[in-house]
Parts: C-alpha cells; sequence; structure tokens
C-alpha cells in the first residue's frame, strides 16, 4: 500500500523518457495498490512506499522497465490487499525517480502513462508482491463543433475556480490553457478538482474523452456555486470587519476631537443610541414624553454634574420596564389539573379553587378573542394562607407553569419602609424604583405572576406603611394606574397576577384582606405525609445526596413513625430535614463501607435519626382526674394542649399558670362559675370553693396562649377534678363556653381535628354551631377520628367522663 506525500502534479507535456507507447507496455505487471489517490494519464504524482511488500516491488520496477500498475483498493486502511480487494480499472505507471531515506521507506515520483483493466491477478511464488495481467484501455475520441464548445466551456470553469483557489499552483492555470486534448484536460481536471474517489474512479474508467468532459463539467459547475458562496460570505465577513474597524478609527477620532474640545466622549453616539432605545420600547405616550424630555435635558447636562448620572440612571430604568413586552395567556385545564397533580399531592380543594380562577380566565380570554378585542383581562388577587411547608409558594409557581407565564417572587417578611413599595422619589441620593418594577423588568414581562411573600410579616414604622401602599397594587380596580415614586409615570399592573402568602390573617390589615380571595390551606394528614414523602421528598433527598434510589428503601411504617415522633407539624419541611439527616448518615457508611442496599425500618430508625423527640404524654398524663386535652389553633397548624386543674386547702382563690392571655384567663374564670352555679346538678360539694383553691395550670409555660377555645376544655377538667372521674385518655374537645354552659363556635376547626389526628386520639368533641366546618376535614381524617357535636357542658360531661370506679384506658401510644 502506499500515500501520497505531496500534493499531485498533472503535466501537460507529452511524457518524457523511455518508450511507453500501449504496443511496448508488458502484459502482465507489477501492482502497486494505492489507498487514497486515483492517478490518471499523464499525471505526476509523488508517494510514499512504506511496507516491505512494496519496497520489494519498487526495487524491482526500478531494476526494469520502471513500469508497474497503479491500482486504487476498496479498503484504504488495509496494509496488504488481496486480489479481491482491489478495483479492476487503474493506470499504468512510470517511476521517475527514487529516493531512500533513514527511516526505512522510500518516495518516489511515478507519471501516469495510459489506462488499464486489471484482467486477471497472476500468482507468481517468486515475488512477494501483486502482478496482474492488464489490458490497456484505448481512449475514444471524438471531434466536432460540439466537441469544441465543450471544451471551451470546461477550460472556462476551470479558470473561474483556479482564480477563486488560491491553493492550486498557478502552473495548472497555465496547462490548463494549453492543453487542446479534450481527453487530456479531462484527466487534468479531474486529478486536481475535489472529487471523491468513486467520481474519480468512474471518469478513470470511461474512455470517451466527450463524456468524460462533460462529467467534469458537471462537477466543476457544483464547485464553482460552492466556492463562489464561500466568497460571497467571506466577502460580507471581511467587509462586517472592515467597516467595524473603520467605525472604530471614526469614534476614536472622534473622541479625541471632543476631549480636546472639552466635551464629553461618545455624546452623540450615546444619544443616538438612547434614542433609538426609547423607540424600540413602545411606552405609552405619557412615558415616552417623559423619556424624550429628559434626553433633551441629557443632551445639555455636562457629564461630570451629578444630576447627568441621576438622568441617565432614570432613562436606564425607563427604557428597562416591560412597558409592551408580554406573555400571552395560554390556559389549559387539563393540562393545569396534570401540572397541580404532578407538583402537590392532596390539596384537593386549593387545587379546586385555583381551577375555578383559571377557567374563569379563559371564558373571558375567549369571549375577548371571539370578539376581536386585546386581551385585556384583570387577573384575580390570590392569597395564599396556611402554615409554613404546606406548598403555597410552589402553588404560585406550578400556576406560572400551567398558564405558560413567567414567576417572579418578592419576600415582604421584615419590609418596614413604603419606598420598598412605591419606589424613592429621584431628589435622593441613590434612589431606585421601588420592588414592584424592580421585579417586574427582572421578568421582562407585563403580566407575568407575581408572588408576594409572606405578607402577614410586614411592619410599620416612621418610614411609612408598607401595607397601606400595596393597596393600590392589589386592587384590579385601581393597579392598572399604579405610580412609582421614581418613574413618576403610571405603569398598568392590571395584567399581573398577583399570589400573596401569609401564615395568618390577622395581621393583615382589613382593607387589604378585602381586596384578596382567599384560599385556606390546612395541614396534611400523616397519610397525605406519606405519599408527598414516598413521591417527592425522599427521591429528592436521594438526588441531592448522590445516593442511587435502589440503594435505599424507606418502609412505609418507618416512615409513619419519622411523622409521628420525629415530627409535629402541619408542612413537610421538618419531614425533609430528617429525611436528609437520615441520607447524610446513609451517605456517610456508603463511602467508609462500600456500596450496599439499606433498608429503613421500624427498628433501624433510630440509627440514623436517633431517639424520637416526641413521645405520647398520655400515657403519663392523661387518664387522671382534672387533666383534660384541649385543642388549640397556631399559625403553624393545630397542636394538643394538656390543662390540668388541682385542689389544695385555702378559700376562694383561682390561680391560672401557663402564660395565658387576658381571653383564656376570662375563660377560666366562666369555667369555675359555671361549675359553682351547677354543682348541685354536677354532683360536686357546692361549698368546695369555700374551703380550696383551684390552680388550673397548661404547661408548655415559655409559650403564650390565649384565645376562647379552651373553656369547654377547662371546664371538663375542673368537672373532673371536683368529681373524682377520670377523663377519656383517646378525646380532646374545644370551645368556648357562656355561663349558661352552652358550646360556642370557635375557629381553626380543620387544624385542631389534624392536630389530633396526628396526636393519635381518637374521639373529638366540637361545637355544634361549628356543623358546617366538619365538611372541610378530609374524609380519611373523619375515618380515624369520631367526631361528636355539642351544645353544651352536659353534653360534653356525657362524652368525656368515664363512670365513677372505672378503670384507666391503657391507650395506644404512637411514639
Amino acid at each position: 500500500m502506499s500515500e501520497i506525500f505531496e500534493p499531485p502534479v498533472i503535466r501537460a507535456s507529452d511524457r518524457s523518457g523511455g518508450d511507453d507507447s500501449p504496443d511496448k507496455i508488458p502484459d502482465v505487471l507489477p501492482i502497486l495498490p494505492l489507498s487514497d489517490l486515483v492517478v490518471f494519464p499523464y499525471m505526476v504524482a509523488p508517494l510514499l512506499v512504506a511496507s516491505e511488500r512494496s519496497i520489494r516491488l519498487i526495487d524491482e520496477v526500478v531494476a526494469g522497465d520502471r513500469l508497474l500498475g497503479l491500482v486504487l483498493q476498496t479498503d484504504p486502511d488495509l496494509d496488504q490487499p488481496r486480489p479481491d480487494q482491489l478495483h479492476d480499472f487503474g493506470c499504468v505507471g512510470r517511476v521517475l525517480k527514487m529516493l531512500r531515506f533513514p527511516d526505512d521507506t522510500i518516495r518516489v515520483l511515478v507519471q501516469g502513462i495510459s489506462r488499464c483493466k486489471v484482467v486477471k491477478v497472476v500468482e507468481d511464488p517468486k515475488t512477494p508482491f501483486l502482478k496482474a495481467k492488464i489490458k490497456i484501455v484505448e481512449e475514444k475520441k471524438k471531434a466536432g463543433i460540439t466537441m469544441e464548445a465543450l471544451l471551451r466551456s470546461a477550460s472556462n470553469l476551470f479558470q473561474e475556480i483556479l482564480s477563486l483557489t488560491p491553493s492550486l499552483p498557478e502552473e495548472l492555470k497555465i496547462a490548463s490553457i494549453n492543453t487542446q486534448d479534450p481527453g487530456r484536460l479531462a484527466d487534468l481536471i479531474a486529478a486536481n478538482l475535489d472529487l471523491s474517489l468513486d467520481q474519480k474512479l468512474e471518469i478513470l474508467r470511461d474512455p470517451l474523452d466527450q463524456s468524460r468532459l462533460k462529467a467534469v463539467t458537471t462537477h466543476m459547475a457544483r464547485e464553482l456555486k460552492v466556492l463562489q458562496l464561500g466568497s460571497e460570505i467571506q466577502e460580507k465577513v471581511q467587509t462586517a470587519f472592515s467597516k467595524s474597524q473603520r467605525e472604530y478609527f471614526l469614534r476614536e477620532q472622534m473622541k479625541a476631537i471632543q476631549e480636546e474640545l472639552g466635551h464629553g466622549d461618545e455624546r452623540q453616539v450615546e444619544l443616538l443610541e438612547l434614542r433609538s432605545q426609547i423607540e424600540k420600547a413602545k411606552m405609552p405616550d405619557n412615558a415616552e414624553k417623559a423619556a424624550v424630555t429628559q434626553l433633551s435635558r441629557l443632551a445639555q447636562i455636562p457629564p461630570a454634574s451629578a444630576e447627568y448620572t441621576v438622568v441617565r440612571n432614570y432613562l436606564d430604568w425607563l427604557i428597562a420596564v416591560p412597558w409592551s413586552r408580554w406573555t400571552g395567556d395560554v390556559i389549559n385545564l387539563k393540562k393545569s389539573i396534570k401540572i397541580l397533580d404532578e407538583d402537590h399531592y392532596g390539596l384537593t380543594e386549593v387545587k379546586d379553587r385555583i381551577l375555578e380562577f383559571l377557567a374563569v380566565l379563559k371564558l373571558k380570554l375567549d369571549e375577548a378573542q371571539a370578539k376581536g378585542q386585546q386581551q385585556n383581562v384583570k387577573a384575580p388577587i390570590l392569597c395564599f394562607v396556611g402554615p409554613p411547608g404546606v406548598g403555597k409558594t410552589s402553588l404560585g409557581m406550578s400556576i406560572a407553569r400551567a398558564m405558560g407565564k413567567k414567576f417572579v417572587r418578592i419576600s415582604l417578611g421584615g419590609v418596614r419602609d413604603e419606598a420598598e413599595i412605591r419606589g424613592h422619589r429621584r431628589t435622593y441620593v441613590g434612589a431606585l424604583p421601588g420592588r414592584i418594577i424592580q421585579a417586574l423588568r427582572q421578568a421582562d414581562s407585563k403580566n407575568p405572576v407575581f408572588m408576594l411573600d409572606e405578607i402577614d410579616k410586614m411592619g410599620t414604622d416612621s418610614r411609612g406603611d408598607p401595607a397601606s401602599a400595596l393597596l393600590e397594587v392589589l386592587d384590579p380596580q385601581q393597579n392598572h394606574n399604579f405610580s412609582d415614586h421614581f418613574l413618576e409615570v403610571p405603569f398598568d399592573l392590571s395584567q399581573v397576577m398577583f399570589i400573596c402568602t401569609a401564615n395568618q390573617l390577622d395581621p393583615i390589615p382589613a382593607p387589604l384582606r378585602d381586596r384578596m380571595e382567599i384560599i385556606d390551606i390546612p395541614g396534611y394528614t400523616d397519610q397525605e405525609k406519606l405519599q408527598i414523602a414516598l413521591r417527592y421528598l425522599i427521591p429528592r433527598q436521594l438526588l441531592a445526596h448522590g445516593i442511587q434510589p435502589d440503594m435505599v428503601q424507606f418502609k412505609e411504617d418507618a416512615i409513619l413513625r419519622l411523622i409521628h415522633g420525629y415530627t409535629r407539624e402541619a408542612g413537610v419541611r421538618g419531614l425533609e430535614r430528617k429525611i436528609a439527616t437520615a441520607c447524610r448518615r446513609i451517605a456517610r457508611k456508603t463511602v467508609e463501607k462500600g456500596k450496599r442496599n439499606v433498608v429503613i425500618s421500624t427498628r433501624s430508625l433510630s440509627r440514623y435519626l436517633g431517639q424520637p423527640p416526641f413521645k405520647s404524654e398520655r400515657a403519663e398524663r392523661a387518664g387522671n382526674p382534672g387533666i383534660a386535652i384541649g385543642l388549640a389553633w397556631t399559625p403553624f397548624g393545630g397542636d394538643v394542649l394538656f390543662i390540668e386543674a388541682t385542689q389544695m386547702p385555702g378559700g376562694r382563690h383561682l390561680t391560672l399558670t401557663g402564660s395565658l392571655g387576658d381571653v383564656m384567663r376570662e375563660s377560666a374564670q366562666a369555667a369555675l362559675s359555671y361549675v359553682r352555679a351547677n354543682a348541685a346538678k354536677l354532683k360536686v360539694d357546692p361549698a368546695f370553693f369555700e374551703k380550696s383553691d383551684i390552680h388550673v395550670h397548661v404547661p408548655a409555660g415559655a409559650i403564650p396562649k390565649d384565645g376562647p377555645s379552651a373553656g369547654v376544655t377547662i371546664a371538663i377538667a375542673l368537672i373532673s377534678l371536683l368529681t373524682g372521674r377520670r377523663i377519656d385518655p383517646e378525646l380532646a374537645m374545644t370551645g368556648e363556653i357562656s355561663l349558661q354552659g352552652k358550646v360556642l363556635p370557635v375557629g381553626g376547626i380543620k387544624e385542631k381535628v389534624l392536630a389530633a389526628s396526628r396526636f393519635g386520639l381518637k374521639k373529638v368533641l366540637l361545637p355544634r354551631l361549628n356543623e358546617t366546618s366538619v365538611l372541610e376535614i378530609p374524609e380519611d381524617v373523619r375515618k380515624l377520628v369520631e367526631i361528636v357535636l355539642i351544645s353544651d357542658v352536659a353534653q360534653a360531661v356525657q362524652h368525656a367522663l368515664l363512670p365513677s370506679g372505672a378503670r384507666r384506658k391503657n391507650p395506644k401510644v404512637q411514639d
């Protein structure tokens, strides 16, 4: 096998040296396989010969008549091709020169003589190289006007190609001009044109000069188009580069002139660029008028002036605000349902409320499109209220994804300055727009989904009330002309879909609450937490800690034990932290001891998370006379309270402890008054208060507690204490009481019942007037917890107190 080491050369002159006419060429010639070169007659090509077999061939050829067959092999990667791995057409060649090199290779210069066909490979045991019987292919010439026209056309095309290809030598141009033989010109062009080996081989096979010339003319026409297109592209690039260089030099000259004259650098270029940006921003008329006015001022202010920076900053903000850039509303309820279900488990009522709002928006949009009007639909103002970790913020992100809108979020926690909402006046140093305009610039859209997070955490001080500043932002009837103190031109916020989040509604001013659609998001049930952990939390934490999913298996009972004994919360944030802790310890063991499968069950859970911090207190506290279990609502979800009452020698004194608020103290006074007034009916010594002191304590004294909902619980604890009857340890209650013993309605029913379920209680007493609130409780919780509606304290006594002498129950403890 031989390789070329320099570009092939075609000479226009006749053969030189030796008698190489077809009649003098032997019938059997040694065959030199070529890997990537097709040799044509009259073509001179340098070859690199490296294989031992080919070197023996060259030595024998040079020692003899210097003739050999140059045949292309079918596979270029073969070192010693077999006879069936050679093409059947080649070229008879003559070795013009041979040079040996120190690396045991040979460089030879060969010249094509005539086309030949390999008839049969001759086996010669005396020679290690191939020999073949060949047949010289005589060229068929055709003359006439057509041939002459074809010859001129091919020559002209080749001249154009040579002019566009600097890599081809100049002597080719001279050779092609002086070649009048059609066949020789066709071979000359085919040898130097950028053709594939198969295309060159087809031309070598063709003995008819007119056919070969037509073939190369077709190839040249295509090659010329490619070269012309490349030249045009290169010319455009060069022109653009030259233009850029020219502009750079002109700007540098202008800069030098302006510096000599004392003017700021590039003032005119800067002003023209700002004017162009103002036009592209497509501002409303009033905003564009303000921008043009300020641009005129900027042209007259020296750059060294402080006012120059103020005006320039103002123009940059006016241009950057998305006055006309917005995303189209694409509302597909089926897609929205799918996205909400993918991102969040449970929360059925919340999802229904969201889908209702999206359905209304879609109807309005369809109506506007049917009338050919602009989609000027005012978006609703939603407020998600619920404990931490229930998915309020991620719900907003899901809504944005379902509508195909951009999502921006700002946190209002700790904001005390009105300027954070409305911006600062430009007269102040370092003035900026408010967070609303800044977030819209970040979103680069005038109708994103905009989340105002922790809206209940805003404060008030001498710098103004930010909640009052939000009244205009969150009012669909007013926010189409929202005025930022920095911009001083109205901006339309009616296309923005605002979503607020809060842990509780009480800190939010009433006028602000009135402008929002409140959507309550309660805590999750145990089964919902289980599914959330299996579907979302565990896969996410395994991925975050580099653990393969097939390495770790969390048993469902282990997850439930984790929920009961390690996290008592309405959301799932603490649950995810515990799962992350377990994953970290699994990762450490994997690194220390190698990869292994881990199964986390109830028995092995403590090895990864330690002993559970929460244990049931019912075994130690509930079931004794004077101890009742109440239910409370907190901003973090529902909770369980133990209310303890005890009697001691003394007289007419009531002690209340446990960091109780005024309302809860009054509830205890009312409960005591009811017991004293109905002592006979309750089978209590009427004179108990004359000779005894009563102490009511609510544990966890460091936590402030207030509200009227513990009234019935305190009353039952006092009755239990004074009658000596124990209270059902698997029962909790809530409700306010009146002096007549009526049980009045309270709030937070859903959260309180969920807390009772998390605590493992089996029965809950609720005010009858809260009957409608029972329907909000998830069905799976209603199956686990028996709900009893009561109207007065007598009914509470009937359900809560065990009969006299009844043995204490041993409730199941869920650690």
